[in-house]
């Protein structure tokens, strides 16, 4: 009679995972999603509460506040965005803003987007070489460049009835072609690692019905980048929008300076009224607030793209 010897049973070692979500990404616990929920939204208070506090004491009158002091609370009015408005000719300068912000955002997309296509669909030997260069742009600062830039402006003729000054100087179009330069080497860069994503089997298909290389930009490629392409608007309306430094060299004239140089006439010989540039400033911020608000998913939505690729 045989007696076998037991084998011990393997131990299993229990091991404690986090709870996965839906999406498949770890979810915190619930002491750790507290924490960090108070931590962001203090962050979140620091960063919103400069514009928060000037937007209430864009409602105040200024003797109030020099009477009782900032941390006071009254004084309220709408006197400073009607006065805020007319004297610093808004309607104007917004005008011009946009004559300007426009065109240079949808030239850099256009143009950022086709050299992206030909860097991310073709091989050869100076790609990187090429995108090194578009990238350089965004190293150099502006300080850096001002003479030449203003030299070389200086000396292109234009017509008259393109520019009062007969030269790219005092124009938009020198605003335009110098925003469109200066964002072209990050849109690119943006662009064409996105479209390095994309299946090259559907670019195959495309040639083997025999789709041009244009159409294959042009019906193929820029329809499946569109949520890059509005995040990428998004940041350059905010940019081109916001742009101070180029606007008072390139820009002599007053009736053509964009709406945030306008902000200099609501300062005054002896003194500034803090509040009349506080509803100043909350003016100039309104447009790109609703432009960001519109294009809010779109933006998220071409942030996250090829996170969860791989």
């Amino acid at each position: 009679m045989t007696y076998e010897t037991p084998v011990a049973a393997p131990s299993v070692r229990t091991e404690r995972t986090a709870p996965r979500q839906e999406g498949g990404g770890v979810a915190l616990g619930r002491r750790r999603g507290t924490i960090a929920t108070v931590v962001m939204a203090l962050l979140a208070l620091v960063w919103l509460f400069p514009l928060l506090w000037a937007l209430v004491n864009s409602f105040r009158e200024y003797d109030y506040t020099q009477a009782n002091g900032y941390l006071s609370f009254g004084g309220w009015t709408l006197d400073n965005y009607e006065e805020a408005w007319t004297r610093a000719n808004f309607g104007l300068h917004m005008k011009n803003s946009l004559l300007v912000t426009i065109p240079a955002v949808l030239l850099t997309l256009w143009l950022s987007s086709m050299v992206a296509f030909v860097l991310a669909r073709f091989s050869y030997r100076f790609n990187l070489t090429l995108l090194g260069v578009f990238l350089a742009a965004n190293l150099l600062p502006p300080q850096a460049l001002l003479i030449p830039v203003f030299r070389m402006f200086r000396e292109i003729p234009l017509p008259y009835f393109l520019s009062d000054s007969g030269s790219m100087l005092n124009s938009f179009w020198a605003l335009i072609l110098v925003n469109t330069a200066f964002q072209m080497g990050f849109c690119t860069f943006v662009l064409s690692n996105y479209m390095k994503t994309l299946p090259y089997e559907i670019y195959e298909s495309a040639e083997l019905d025999g789709a041009s290389v244009w159409r294959q930009y042009w019906q193929l490629t820029m329809p499946l980048v569109r949520p890059a392409l509005a995040a990428l608007a998004t940041l350059q309306v905010t940019w081109v929008y916001n742009e101070f430094f180029w606007a008072t060299v390139l820009i002599q004239q007053g009736d053509k300076l964009p709406v945030t140089s306008a902000l200099n006439n609501l300062r005054g010989q002896f003194f500034t009224d803090t509040n009349l540039v506080a509803a100043g400033s909350i003016i100039v911020a309104l447009p790109v607030l609703v432009v960001f608000f519109a294009l809010q998913k779109q933006f998220v939505a071409g942030l996250t793209l090829g996170s969860t690729k791989g």
